[in-house]
């Protein structure tokens, strides 16, 4: 109960991995601040969960806009005063050609997947200077930020991003005890955002070597270790919990050893 009446802000928390990183920190007794743009989700997340409301703060948030997202900061600094953790997990997933890609997509990408949690982490972690709150920010990446599949070129490039903007943000905030560090779970399909047909998904997991996606308590374990005292001296650093995806076997000649697919879904 490390975190029993710290304060979480949690980012896409109607999604997959969002539900997941809820649940974990709601059972080590944390207060909690779920965003995402869909807010009947959220409800439901807090209903199915069984959160305790008196625990629990909702925002619909729309991350492309920057009046939403200073809201949500609002939201924090009138309930709180400052956070204690910030995961920013909400991120955009694409399959597109660079060809067939419209511009809007591409820019939507961006101002999901990077520019929100700049503008979240510079505006939470004022609210922890401001209250002499040594925070934890955690950002949600991805292997790809080091190995890009076919047709994913606007989120690989977002979540490489992301990692050097982490580790930037990381130097900037050590002084006032603020650390910043990176999460890169593995792929985990069934994100009503980024819907993926059966035949990605099989391509996918076929380059996996332990052949198969994320369960529910994988990331989650390893936010919670980066976000505890135990972690007092990683700042910048970035954590792969992917069954050794991002080593990239698929191109290394380990494809005929690897194990059947057992994709969660």
């Amino acid at each position: 109960m490390e975190f029993e009446n710290k304060t979480v802000v949690v980012t896409g928390a109607a999604g997959v991995f969002g539900r997941w990183i809820a649940a974990y920190f709601a059972r080590q007794g944390a207060r909690l601040c779920l965003s995402d743009i869909r807010r009947e989700e959220l409800e439901a997340a807090v209903r199915e969960l069984r959160l305790n409301p008196a625990k629990v703060l909702l925002h619909t948030t729309e991350l492309t806009d920057d009046a939403s997202l200073l809201d949500l900061v609002d939201l924090v600094r009138r309930e709180w005063k400052a956070p204690d953790i910030l995961i920013n997990n909400a991120s955009i997933y694409t399959n597109f050609s660079l060809l067939d890609m419209e511009f809007s997509d591409w820019d939507r990408v961006f101002s999901v997947n990077l520019r929100a949690p700049f503008v979240l982490t510079r505006e939470m972690a004022k609210l922890m200077i401001a209250e002499k709150r040594k925070g934890s920010i955690i950002n949600i990446s991805s292997g790809t930020a080091r190995r890009m599949p076919n047709e994913s070129v606007a989120y690989c490039t977002s979540k490489t991003a992301i990692e050097r903007l982490s580790k930037g943000f990381a130097l900037e905030l050590a002084t006032h005890g603020i650390r910043v560090n990176v999460v890169e779970p593995n792929f985990t399909p069934g994100s009503a955002v980024s819907r993926l047909n059966d035949e990605y998904v099989t391509n996918i997991m076929l380059r996996i070597p332990l052949a198969r996606s994320n369960g529910p308590d994988d990331a989650p374990a390893a936010i919670g270790y980066l976000c505890s005292e135990k972690a007092s001296f990683v700042t910048g650093a970035v954590l792969s919990v992917d069954d050794g995806n991002s080593i990239d076997a698929f191109e290394s000649g380990q494809m005929g050893r690897m194990p059947g697919i057992a994709a969660n879904r």
